[in-house]
């Protein structure tokens, strides 16, 4: 079966847990845009995934994509599902109206990509980067290069990829040798090698618009001398750059998806932002990615989910045990939905979904209170969320896809690891969303070591505080958070203090932390949807699962960070100059 997006889940999230049309009007952008416009665009776009993009999904994980003479084929399908795209005005949701775009909310756009992930992760890591690209250049583009390229990236005529990695580096960015040299026209001459570029060549644009991480000659070593390039495969006059693929990755997944070597000799570029900025540019399109990955997880995880859930409402299994099920009928064997095991292994894995997508959309409408709001501190708070939750998510989120996604499989037995179920597929096509963006485990430092600690967890506090202050003490689920939430803060600050005694031991405990910190959001989140859906007994339902077989690892990732610290706090009293204490 192939993917189908479910309007009414999104909107029940947005609109009756997130409140978010309301939270929108109030933005000057969006005075207009009302629930009625939402729902609109929703079941367009899930017209539009589930008709156009899905169909193609399975081919284009067989076919693959074709690399000869420095030029790649995409699949059978995917030019002109990319053109429909196009021609819909999808890749321009959000997009400001000056520069070709519809002016929506990013929350919408957040939607959609989720969606188009689900269906197809293949085509959609084309369009991918159009989002970060755009306002990477929209931000730290000069004016002549926002002329020449913001609308066509914008409106999706030409694609973008984002170039930083280098072999011998990995994630390392500190390492890049990448070369730019300043001619006296204002370009640069780039030169240099990039790995693992998605979408460095393709047939489903004329022009692809390259941001290069390079090195100025005068640049200092490190990540502080890295400057970014903005270089296209075709120049202004139509001709061809010095930009060449050397060749496309034979992967274990996402087979739709062209991965390239890219070989830079002298290209011709023009300088994104300030000489020795280049990180600081990139990382309006790193952050703006890290959270669409975030989605790609959960739109994955809902595709492996819809699978697994069609298959055990149909295949009949042995009795399952316990009262007999209304389904049995005149059956000898009962449907494996009704089996306890398969029973947990389903709700579990929805449970994560819309638990994570509460926290993801909350995320989304935080990027467009940050932009737009007239409030200098909501502005500064919403700043604040994305900055903290977007590396859990990013991490949570793809972790989850795909070890979800393999438990899913399990539902069919041995008919899930053969190809005819397509379940398969998800498990592969997921896995590599844990590894790139940073990989998880560097999510997880970015959000200990360089956003927690610092101010000794007051940041990270606030933004507890700030959930803490959406819920109703007076609900016996409200509190059970409110005690997490708490019990996570203290916990930001237990682990400051060891860290000035064992510097090393934050790194050790990062993914422990992080973890613990997705858990309790979570219980945010499922606390937020049974309150908005009193008396749905399949979101009761739900619910419960997540208590029983999800929450509990909270108290598990909690202590084993506890305990971390508490032999760091004994060492550190037992070493020469310290005092045992009892």
């Amino acid at each position: 079966m192939d993917y189908k997006p479910r309007p009414e889940d999104v909107r029940f999230i947005l609109n009756e847990v997130l409140d978010a049309p309301a939270r929108l009007a109030a933005l000057a952008p969006f005075a207009e845009v009302d629930e009625a416009l939402h729902a609109q665009v929703l079941e367009e776009a899930g017209r539009f995934v589930g008709e156009v993009v899905a169909p193609i999904n399975r081919g284009g994980d067989e076919t693959g994509c074709r690399f000869a003479d420095g030029q790649v084929a995409s699949p059978p399908g995917f030019r002109e599902a990319y053109q429909a795209f196009v021609d819909g005005g999808w890749p321009a949701l959000s997009a400001a109206p000056e520069d070709g775009g519809q002016g929506l909310p990013a929350v919408l756009e957040a939607v959609l990509y989720e969606w188009l992930a689900a269906a197809n992760h293949g085509l959609t890591m084309a369009p991918g980067l159009l989002h970060g690209a755009y306002a990477c250049l929209k931000h730290h583009g000069s004016e002549e290069l926002k002329q020449r390229y913001l609308s066509k990236i914008a409106t999706g005529e030409w694609l973008a990829t984002m170039c930083l990695t280098e072999a011998h580096a990995g994630s390392d960015l500190g390492q890049v040798r990448t070369r730019a040299v300043p001619q006296a026209d204002g370009s640069l001459r780039v030169s240099g090698g990039k790995i693992f570029i998605s979408g460095g060549e393709h047939d489903l644009t004329p022009n692809i618009v390259h941001l290069v991480l390079c090195r100025l000659p005068d640049a200092p070593a490190g990540p502080k001398g890295l400057s970014l390039a903005l270089v296209p495969k075709l120049l202004p006059d139509g001709a061809r750059n010095a930009v060449h693929c050397e060749r496309i990755e034979e992967k274990m997944g996402l087979h739709g998806s062209p991965t390239c070597t890219m070989r830079f000799d002298e290209a011709t570029g023009w300088l994104v932002g300030e000489p020795g900025r280049g990180l600081a540019a990139m990382f309006v399109m790193m952050n703006s990615a890290r959270l669409h990955v975030a989605l790609q997880g959960i739109g994955l995880l809902d595709a492996a989910w819809q699978k697994a859930d069609a298959y055990a409402a149909e295949r009949r299994q042995m009795r399952a045990p316990g009262p007999v099920p209304a389904s049995r009928g005149g059956e000898s064997a009962d449907l494996i939905a009704e089996h306890p095991a398969v029973r947990r292994i389903l709700d579990t894995q929805r449970a994560w979904i819309d638990g994570a997508r509460t926290i993801a959309y909350r995320s989304a409408l935080m990027l467009d209170v940050a932009a737009h709001d007239a409030d200098p501190k909501a502005r500064e708070r919403a700043q604040r969320w994305c900055s903290f939750v977007t590396p859990v998510l990013k991490a949570a989120c793809t972790h989850q896809a795909f070890h979800g996604a393999s438990e899913c499989l399990q539902v069919f037995g041995g008919h899930g690891y053969v190809r005819e179920w397509g379940i398969e597929q998800i498990v592969r096509d997921s896995r590599v969303t844990m590894i790139y963006e940073g990989t998880n485990e560097i999510q997880a430092i970015d959000l200990l070591v360089r956003k927690v600690l610092p101010d000794g967890g007051a940041g990270m506090s606030a933004v507890l505080l700030e959930l803490r202050d959406t819920l109703d003490a007076s609900r016996e689920a409200d509190a059970d958070v409110q005690r997490r939430l708490a019990q996570l803060r203290y916990l930001g600050t237990t682990v400051a203090m060891a860290a000035h005694a064992n510097p090393v031991l934050p790194y050790e405990v990062a993914d422990d932390y992080l973890r613990a910190t997705m858990l309790a959001m979570m219980a945010w989140a499922w606390a937020r949807i049974e309150a908005a859906s009193p008396g749905d007994a399949g979101k009761a339902r739900v619910a419960a699962a997540f208590r029983r077989w999800v929450l509990p690892e909270f108290e598990m990732r909690m202590s084993i960070v506890k305990k971390a610290c508490e032999t760091v706090a004994l060492t550190h009293a037992a070493a020469p100059g310290g005092a045992v204490s009892n």
